[in-house]
């Protein structure tokens, strides 16, 4: 019972096969509920597709998913959202001529399953506002609500999806490559922000760079050819020789980008 109320996501035996090839192949993860949980691996290691069967945007070949105790294998990727597992996706999935304010209300909205009554006029989604900045100012974005998206920096808007992410209440998020294509001042900069949002929180990340996986992750799972080839904190992980040889690189027995 104590595993079950620790485990908030379970995999078993999860696999994925394409026209005879396995993307994905005996998958058994565990994710602790209250943790930064990273996936890493060299490319094409399936972390992805473990995203897309996570969230059921694609179905499995093999294996079970359970979350919160309850098999959800066979759910559809609308039920999944409902039931708190929500993913900010790789590239950044924000509207961009709606000012930062509105992208987050769209966000909000969603949530009360209201996000298609556009014809509604505006002044009936007030109510929502106050919410609305209170997310932007846990994301650091308090000060450009009223700001037209497209006229963000790239980091900026990053975190903007991590704030409409945070307004659909997710018990458990899965953030894709949150740092993909910063600057080293933006990796920072939003390393520390899914440090401070997931307090409270279960976050789930595929992550390339190390430097961020080693400074928030409690935990490491490493993919290698759709397999699960070692598990730990970054400690352990880092020093293990199959991973640095799937890494091919290190540097002072770590891996790569760790510093």
């Amino acid at each position: 019972m104590t595993d079950s109320i620790e485990t908030i996501l379970e995999t078993r035996h999860l696999g994925k096969d394409f026209k005879g090839f396995s993307a994905v192949t005996d998958v058994n993860l565990k994710v602790r509920r209250g943790s930064i949980h990273a996936l890493i691996g060299p490319n094409g290691a399936g972390k992805t597709t473990c995203f897309n069967l996570l969230t059921k945007f694609l179905e499995p070949t093999t294996g079970t998913i359970t979350f919160n105790g309850r098999d959800i294998t066979k759910e559809q990727p609308a039920q999944i959202a409902r039931r708190g597992i929500i993913r900010s996706f790789q590239i950044s999935a924000v509207f961009p001529h709606l000012t930062v304010l509105q992208n987050v209300r769209v966000g909000l909205q969603r949530k009360l399953g209201t996000s298609f009554h556009f014809w509604k006029s505006e002044r009936s989604l007030n109510h929502l506002n106050d919410r609305a900045h209170a997310l932007l100012e846990e994301v650091g974005l308090g000060d450009v609500a009223n700001e037209v998206t497209v006229n963000l920096p790239y980091g900026r808007k990053r975190a903007l999806e991590i704030a409409t992410t945070l307004s659909l209440e997710p018990e458990l998020m899965l953030l894709d490559e949150p740092t993909q294509g910063m600057g080293h001042e933006d990796v920072h900069r939003v390393t520390e922000l899914i440090r401070k949002v997931a307090v409270g929180r279960t976050v789930l990340m595929v992550e390339h760079n190390m430097g961020v996986v080693s400074s928030i992750a409690d935990r490491i799972t490493v993919l290698q050819r759709g397999a699960i080839l070692a598990e730990g904190p970054y400690e352990e992980v880092s020093r293990n020789p199959d991973v640095m040889a799937a890494y091919m690189g290190t540097v002072d027995g770590e891996l790569e980008g760790a510093h």
